[in-house]
């Protein structure tokens, strides 16, 4: 059923979406993402397995979610947002239910992977908002939405730590799957068609790639996400063995100290909110590099003079989440804006270059750790990582000085 881009009315599927209805699909996505990190040490145990295996059920989600983004954005674009985005929640369903009564580490990552198709809640949020609003309103608007969603990667491993040591690791599957099943019925009830220009084959639509390949900007703006974006997720991909191997830290305390990066980024999204319209996509991507720079030097310095309290690494991190709320808004919109018709291969595509990028980094900050390391050699590639998510954004505002911004460019 299209949808009139003019006016939104809540669960009428006549109409484009309410923003609630966006954050909580997208938030379904990190839930899935994060909900049972402070498990992974006990499920390591329970399926008689190594934490590095144990670990791919983050880094292989990833990868998974990287490889799965290519088809959800051009599919989106023939087909509309609206089914994909179903059929991508019915996936999640199948794949939580799997992991919840999986008696073996195979199976349970069989299930973990088939729970990728939830990604198009983020990827597909990104292209809805592109569909209803010009880019510096989508920066703004994507910046509310991820606002939002971010309460629910603040609250999910918190409650995932709770939940383990309640009831066991199922716990945290058994909540995600309900979660699963009232965001599907509110999708159904509430989710219009924004795609008005659906492209008419899927082969037009990768035929369609080299336009953004080619695209300099759309480098730069993927580039900046991939960097941003794999800091946090070098964090994921570490800090999980920093807390309970390293600081010995029960999963419902490790939970609570994932709080803190959740709560800056939740800060780092409503400053995008409030901000990105009115001094643009480039400085909020600059400013937001920054801010990840302040936190891992902070960690760094409190690492060297010796401060081993679970705070000290935890605490300057969060700043990492303000750092990506501000950036990742800005740079999502500017990635899906350089070809405006092809929002949801753009939001694909980018997508998995981010991801993919984020599952390398969180295997690579996961393996460099050990009990006799301590935090510096994930710090140090956390520090790399943000270098290069600095020099892509230089590059990018350095396309806009020379050719002008991008509303007024050609998109190269």
């Amino acid at each position: 059923m299209e949808a009139d881009l003019g006016k939104t009315r809540f669960l009428d599927n006549s109409t484009p979406p309410h923003i609630a209805t966006l954050v909580l699909a997208a938030g379904l996505a990190a839930m899935s993402m994060n909900i049972f990190l402070p498990s992974l040490a006990t499920m390591a145990e329970y399926f008689g397995t190594s934490y590095a295996v144990m670990q791919f059920a983050v880094s292989g989600y990833l990868a998974g979610t990287a490889v799965i983004q290519i088809a959800i954005g051009p599919l989106s674009d023939l087909f509309g947002r609206r089914p994909v985005m179903l059929g991508g929640i019915v996936l999640l369903l199948a794949g939580t239910l799997i992991c919840a009564l999986a008696p073996n580490i195979t199976i349970f990552m069989i299930g973990r992977l088939m729970q990728t198709g939830v990604v198009a809640g983020i990827v597909l949020s990104r292209a809805i908002v592109r569909d209803m609003v010009p880019m510096e309103e989508a920066a703004s608007m994507i910046g509310y939405v991820t606002m939002g969603m971010s309460l629910v990667p603040m609250i999910a491993p918190t409650l995932g730590g709770v939940l383990d040591d309640l009831f066991g690791w199922q716990a945290s599957f058994t909540a995600m799957l309900l979660a699963g099943l009232a965001v599907l019925l509110l999708v159904w009830r509430d989710l219009g068609e924004t795609n008005t220009a659906q492209s008419a084959s899927l082969g037009a639509q990768f035929r369609s790639w080299p336009q953004l390949l080619q695209s300099r900007r759309f480098w730069g703006y993927t580039l900046t996400a991939t960097f941003s974006s794999g800091v946090f997720f070098s964090f994921l991909g570490g800090a999980p063995f920093v807390g309970s191997v390293i600081l010995k830290l029960t999963p419902s305390a490790l939970g609570l100290y994932f709080f803190t990066m959740a709560a800056g980024y939740m800060l780092g999204n409503y400053l995008s909110g409030r901000y990105a319209r009115r001094f643009g996509i480039g400085p909020m991507m600059l400013s937001g590099n920054i801010v990840n720079v302040v936190g891992i030097g902070t960690a760094v310095v409190f690492a060297i003079v010796g401060i081993s309290h679970p705070f000290a690494f935890f605490g300057p991190l969060s700043l990492i989440g303000i750092g990506n709320g501000l950036t990742l808004p800005s740079a999502n919109a500017g990635m899906v804006s350089v070809r405006p018709h092809l929002a949801g291969s753009a939001s694909g595509l980018g997508g998995a270059i981010t991801l993919g990028g984020g599952a390398a980094l969180s295997v690579l900050a996961s393996s460099v750790l050990t009990p006799e390391t301590g935090t510096m050699p994930l710090l140090a590639v956390m520090g790399a990582t943000v270098v290069l998510a600095l020099a892509a954004t230089e590059y990018v505002r350095w396309i806009d000085r020379r050719e002008g911004s991008l509303g007024g460019g050609d998109g190269r």
